[in-house]
């Protein structure tokens, strides 16, 4: 059966979103650049809790390492996270059956993200569809730039390369029940070069379901160029965790220059 609404109460997904993203390794939230070099910057509960009260409209949460340690992401610290925040949480990392999101979504994640076990498990994306729909379905994309002949798409958090066309597997994604792509561009992750605003236009133009630009963010205008492309959610995470932009600063900026935004 559908769920219908959040049960954070709820984000409207027509409205451009700042998403706060918290890199999750060994209980501690981390950073790096193309996924490499990763780097300790707090606790992740102190952290979501922080950007919630600022002003994000979601707050996504990835184990980074639980796919390659062949575990999932952990329902107890959902529910840390859960206890502080009034925003929406969407949790990704090793979720690989349906049972397993389910542990999470009642944990109080309000949805789950699916990455590396939905491209090498497609049926996975429409039984979470089946069972929670659509709303509750994040495909989490990372895509690599192979010239002129578009993007691949990466697999293991960026260590797998499949060969498979990026913006093909988010059409057949969202066919399969996705509701959502979260769109990480490998080449742009961590360097703050701004977002990569070709792939995300080829991406929305493809699929009817929002999709939530990620890597490369360093300052509104990058913010307000993703959305002017097409994407509904913008995903930070080192530009914010260092204090180069706040969000409430962001999202006045973003409002003065006439994009159209949640307001805090």
């Amino acid at each position: 059966m559908d769920r219908i609404r959040l049960r954070s109460g709820g984000v409207d997904i027509r409205l451009n979103r700042i998403i706060p993203c918290l890199d999750v390794r060994d209980g501690r939230v981390v950073k790096g650049v193309r996924f490499q070099g990763l780097r300790e910057i707090g606790d992740p509960v102190e952290i979501a809790g922080r950007y919630a009260d600022a002003g994000a409209d979601e707050i996504v949460v990835l184990d980074v390492s639980a796919t390659t340690e062949g575990r999932s992401a952990t329902p107890t610290l959902v529910r840390r996270i859960r206890a502080v925040v009034d925003v929406p949480v969407v949790v990704g990392g090793g979720i690989g059956d349906v049972e397993t999101a389910t542990r999470l979504l009642d944990a109080g994640a309000d949805k789950v993200s699916v990455n590396t076990a939905a491209v090498m498990r497609p049926e996975l994306v429409e039984a979470l569809h089946d069972r929670f729909g659509r709303q509750c379905v994040v495909v989490a994309i990372d895509a690599i730039r192979r010239g002129r002949m578009g993007w691949e798409l990466l697999i293991r958090s960026g260590r797998g390369r499949t060969g498979l066309d990026a913006v093909g597997w988010a059409t057949r994604a969202v066919e399969l029940g996705a509701g959502e792509i979260l769109l990480t561009s490998h080449d742009r992750d961590g360097t703050r070069s701004g977002y990569d605003l070709e792939l995300i236009r080829s991406t929305t133009r493809a699929v009817s379901v929002p999709v939530v630009a990620s890597g490369g963010a360093a300052s509104w205008r990058d913010f307000a160029a993703a959305f002017a492309s097409g994407a509904t959610g913008a995903l930070a995470a080192g530009v914010l965790h260092e204090g180069q932009v706040g969000i409430g600063d962001l999202k006045r900026s973003l409002l003065a220059s006439g994009t159209e935004i949640r307001t805090c």
